[in-house]
């Protein structure tokens, strides 16, 4: 059985193409529709998910704080140096010298990092603490089978 390995900290983007089939339409998530006229291109994942190549990593997601935003234990993310963090984006920060995946808010000049499970507390820093937000997170890839 083969098995994945996911990184644990920021991994370059991959910069060469990754062509796969595209079939052509949607594919029902509820009842079934018919086959017929099946067609496939070609979609380029790495321009799909990645803009800014010389400034994108992928890191593997460890633990349930963002579940509900879809985000996974075992879940690729897709972070993105280049993006100016917002308020409300998901981003990568830095905490204490450890990376954390959360919701960025910004209010007042406040920072504080919000989890998207409430079971977890939000992230606020205190005195002399400083979060450093490391990149915005794109997109995140999810594998059902390792």
């Amino acid at each position: 059985m083969n098995s994945i390995s996911l990184p644990d900290h920021p991994v370059p983007a991959a910069s060469f193409p990754l062509a796969l089939p595209l079939a052509n339409g949607r594919v029902c998530a509820g009842f079934p529709s018919p086959a017929e006229d099946f067609g496939a291109t070609r979609l380029d994942l790495t321009a799909k998910l990645i803009k800014h190549p010389q400034a994108t990593y992928i890191m593997g997601v460890s633990g349930f704080s963002m579940k509900d935003a879809g985000i996974d234990d075992g879940d690729l993310i897709v972070i993105d140096r280049a993006v100016k963090p917002a308020n409300g984006q998901i981003v990568l920060a830095i905490v204490d010298g450890e990376f954390t995946v959360k919701y960025l808010s910004l209010r007042a000049g406040r920072v504080r990092l919000k989890a998207a499970n409430p079971t977890f507390p939000d992230i606020v820093p205190r005195d002399g603490q400083t979060i450093e937000v490391w990149g915005v997170v794109t997109s995140c890839v999810k594998l059902f089978v390792h």
